[in-house]
């Protein structure tokens, strides 16, 4: 029977992820797109074979949609969202742990909570592109449908979902008061 635990960070648990997003992406700087990208895949790579509590390999699967966010040559993440994600993953380039990552079981919670941070403040993109991949997906599986047709339904669904994506970013943006992480 699973077990619902809830925990609430303080203001300075909070600050300390800020903070280190903030190192972050400052370093981002010194790193390429690529480098970026790799830095985060290789966290989930090597976490594969590992035996992680659900609730970090839940939120590693939300890593690896900002990854094929970045890479999908369909999506092409505009920015200012893909700078957003790109500073998201840039603290998997060369994280300064709070848990030393090889602690079992709990080695990877501080990342863990990272991501589920960055997960809420990219809300607005990640569900855009969700809501791309599952149209997307129903389109190629349509049969009979000429393929030129398919592509410009694909294209038109893309504009769609960043028009969404940007009007719930200012909405969010317009109320305030939510944490960023970005701060």
């Amino acid at each position: 029977m699973p077990l619902h635990v809830t925990f609430e960070l303080s203001d300075s648990d909070l600050d300390y992820f800020r903070t280190a997003m903030r190192e972050a992406r400052e370093n981002a700087d010194l790193h390429d797109e690529a480098a970026i990208i790799e830095g985060a895949r290789r966290l989930t790579q090597q976490t594969t074979q590992l035996a992680l509590p659900d609730f970090v390999r839940d939120r590693l699967r939300s890593l690896d949609a900002m990854i094929r966010m970045l890479e999908d040559a369909e999506w092409r993440l505009e920015d200012p969202h893909r700078s957003r994600v790109l500073q998201a993953l840039a603290y998997f380039v060369d994280p300064r742990d709070m848990i030393p990552d090889h602690i079992p079981g709990v080695g990877f919670l501080d990342d863990a909570i990272l991501i589920e941070l960055v997960v809420q403040e990219l809300h607005p993109e990640l569900d855009a592109y969700e809501g791309f991949c599952l149209y997307r997906d129903e389109e190629r599986a349509r049969i009979g449908v000429d393929p030129e047709e398919q592509r410009r339904r694909v294209a038109e669904q893309r504009r769609a979902m960043f028009g969404r994506m940007q009007r719930r970013r200012e909405q969010r943006e317009r109320r305030g008061g939510l944490f960023s992480i970005f701060r």
